[in-house]
């Protein structure tokens, strides 16, 4: 098996031939760095490696499939972590100079998870600063790039774990989704990205900020790799005062099978949102392989106008007090317009603060309305494709002039509500740039939302398309 046919294999691939010692995990740890050295250069997916602690594990991983000693699940298999997850003994910056020479004594429980499991981490994908936007670019590491054209962005702020499975750099990585951030570089990137239940994965030790909106989730290739995954990293962790209590959760027996008596809505603004026109065109089409398979599909209207002031209050506040006493010695480096941002947000009241928590509860309740009636909603995950690096965001779509979070407006209102929710692949616009499918499921509901991702899979398989270049 050459180079190449190694970094495509899946993570469920990976981890049965390795049982089967149809290759071994030196094998695989060779090929995926040489991966990472010819292809990181150029897209900046990571951002810290660790090389030699990585060959090391791969090889006492051999020696012990060479034993006949029990193995876990992902026994060999390399994965990568955002680096806004603490790793023991691994730098974690967050992606600013703030906490830029920052090494945790104990790791996220997503990573003792994993490394229970006996996968190998090989390092730390890029961020933006804190994940305060869905993009990918910090002053300590650069820009992230899209692998399917190297001058626009894979999104964020998980774009770095994006981008490195898209390029073959590794068949699994842990991102987090704020308002949008495991989804938005899924759909950039053409790849699968699965943002749980709020409280499904367990989050900690980490910085505080954000506890009420972050979700922890895998970004793979295919539906299956994520939900091995979410079988091992969700579950209950008292660490985490919001983490669900179920425990030892199964999803991969519910991936089968087609989607007869599903009630889905499909809502291609999201009340108000606007759309590119591809966008509209490319998600469109696909909704209607949900028809096909078995499911009850309906257009929707729904008075559910965005919360943009509410949410960027509840971010800012949270984020502007991890960094209050910080914000002075670090201005100049870090981003300028997140200083504005935080200048802005730690200076709301308590009264403001309040009132926009309340005026995102009340949004859920009327989210709460349309999962009265449906299984799932349907909408792109993105207003819009891919975009170039060295900019915010588009602030006109569609020829309207939109608001700065506009083109993730199908994103955040379900960090707001905690509903799980993934990003599938539909379709590739005329430049050749991935667009994603939101499905969203009732609160909880995870199981439904990886099946009718598999259904999806299915009938429209993507896992097969990788960048030109790669």
């Amino acid at each position: 098996m050459n180079n190449n046919e190694i970094c495509r294999m899946t993570t469920l691939e990976m981890a049965q031939a390795i049982k089967a010692k149809k290759i071994s995990p030196v094998e695989i740890m060779d090929a995926v760095l040489r991966r990472i050295e010819e292809l990181n250069p150029r897209i900046n997916a990571f951002c810290t490696l660790v090389v030699e602690r990585a060959r090391k594990q791969a090889k006492e991983a051999e020696n012990r499939v060479a034993s006949g000693a029990e193995l876990g699940p992902l026994h060999g298999v390399p994965v990568s972590i955002k680096d806004l997850l603490f790793t023991e003994g691994t730098r974690t910056t967050g992606g600013s100079n703030v906490f830029g020479d920052y090494v945790p004594q104990e790791s996220d429980i997503v990573v003792r998870r994993l490394e229970a499991a006996g996968a190998i981490v090989i390092g730390k994908t890029n961020t933006s600063e804190f994940g305060w936007t869905a993009l990918t670019d910090n002053r300590l590491f650069g820009p992230t790039h899209n692998p399917w054209n190297l001058e626009m962005t894979p999104g964020g702020s998980s774009g770095g774990a994006a981008a490195a499975v898209a390029a073959g750099m590794g068949p699994l990585a842990i991102g987090t989704d704020g308002g949008g951030s495991i989804r938005v570089p899924a759909s950039f990137c053409g790849i699968y990205g699965f943002k749980p239940s709020f409280g499904r994965v367990p989050r900690g030790p980490s910085l505080p900020g954000l506890e009420m909106l972050a979700h922890t989730g895998p970004m793979t290739r295919t539906v299956r790799d994520a939900a091995f995954a979410m079988e091992i990293i969700a579950g209950r962790d008292d660490i985490d005062c919001f983490s669900l209590p179920e425990e030892n959760l199964t999803y991969m027996p519910a991936l089968s099978g087609g989607l007869k008596g599903l009630k889905i809505a499909w809502c291609p603004d999201l009340g108000g949102a606007v759309a590119d026109a591809q966008v509209l065109k490319i998600t469109g089409a696909a909704v209607k392989n949900f028809a096909g398979l078995g499911a009850d599909v309906e257009l929707i209207k729904a008075d559910l106008s965005c919360p943009e002031q509410a949410f960027s209050t509840h971010f800012g506040v949270q984020l502007a007090t991890l960094l209050y006493d910080k914000l002075d010695e670090y201005r100049q480096q870090i981003d300028p317009l997140l200083a504005v941002f935080l200048d802005i947000s730690k200076d709301k009241s308590a009264r403001e603060y309040t009132a926009a928590w309340w005026e995102l509860l009340e949004y859920r309740k009327r989210m709460n309305e349309i999962f009265n009636k449906y299984d799932l909603l349907l909408t792109p995950t993105v207003a819009v494709p891919p975009f170039k690096l060295g900019n915010y965001g588009p602030r006109e779509i569609a020829g309207k002039k939109v608001s700065p979070l506009a083109w993730m407006a199908f994103t955040y209102p379900f960090n707001v509500t905690g509903h799980p929710a993934a990003s599938v692949p539909c379709g590739w616009t005329d430049d050749n740039l991935p667009v994603g499918l939101q499905i969203v499921g009732r609160r909880f509901d995870d199981t439904t939302v990886l099946k009718a991702s598999a259904a999806f899979e299915t009938a429209s398989p993507w896992a097969h398309k990788y960048p030109p270049a790669i």
